[in-house]
């Protein structure tokens, strides 16, 4: 996230759950959770998640004295795409700079866009550097190199499904800023934490490798955030 607020709201939802929740970003626990659970579906029922968000979002902008405003979905579901695309990047000229980086991941990104054209990337994530012949896990800032090759994991979910939850929550006059793969947060840390702070801790780069997303000015750039901002 961009800017450390003192409150985030994140929904949650899979084929058998939904939970909402009012996430304390400072004392890193939840000030309110709700969650219900139903038998497993292969779609989203609105009419189910609209009673569900009914009995709990005035009770969240009563507990923090105003409106929600903006909204975290994490989502869990099968038809959620993974798919990776493996990028070679010569640099003719080896230097120091992330240029090359940054112009063979705005070429997976373009390939995707192109085979893939009703999906919204969630996330971007560098499974793997192969480097003038070596592997490596992570990529140390201004390392000189000649010959970069990148396996990219795109996480992505449909315009349809996306365009159906802002229809909805735009009901309550409430916007989206992310949708984040819940499977995805949960294996990353593979340990027991409230969803909401696995998430948090996502949004705010706690994976090296993600290719974060920069919204709006932000004040502190990580990493990878100083040189892919044209992901806004």
């Amino acid at each position: 996230m961009n800017e450390i607020l003192e409150f985030e709201t994140f929904l949650s939802i899979s084929q058998n759950k939904f939970g909402i929740y009012l996430f304390d970003n400072k004392n890193r626990n939840n000030l309110y959770a709700k969650e219900i659970t139903f038998e497993k579906t292969d779609f989203i029922n609105h009419s189910h998640l609209k009673q569900f968000l009914d009995d709990n979002i005035f009770i969240i902008e009563k507990l923090v004295g105003k409106f929600i405003e903006n909204i975290f979905i994490i989502i869990d579901y099968e038809n959620i795409l993974n798919t990776q695309i493996g990028i070679k990047q010569k640099n003719y000229q080896p230097s120091k700079s992330n240029v090359y980086l940054k112009s063979s991941i705005t070429n997976a990104k373009d390939l995707f866009k192109e085979n893939y054209p009703n999906e919204k990337i969630m996330h971007i994530i560098i499974n793997n550097y192969f480097i003038d012949g070596k592997n490596f896990t992570y990529l140390e800032d201004n390392l000189e190199y000649e010959q970069l090759n990148l396996v990219i994991q795109f996480k992505s979910i449909s315009n349809e499904i996306i365009h159906n939850l802002t229809k909805l929550l735009q009901n309550y006059q409430i916007n989206i800023i992310k949708f984040i793969d819940g499977n995805y947060v949960k294996n990353f840390f593979n340990k027991d934490i409230e969803i909401t702070e696995m998430a948090f801790d996502i949004l705010n780069g706690c994976n090296v490798n993600e290719v974060m997303v920069i919204q709006k000015n932000p004040k502190k750039l990580g990493f990878f955030e100083k040189f892919f901002q044209l992901f806004s």
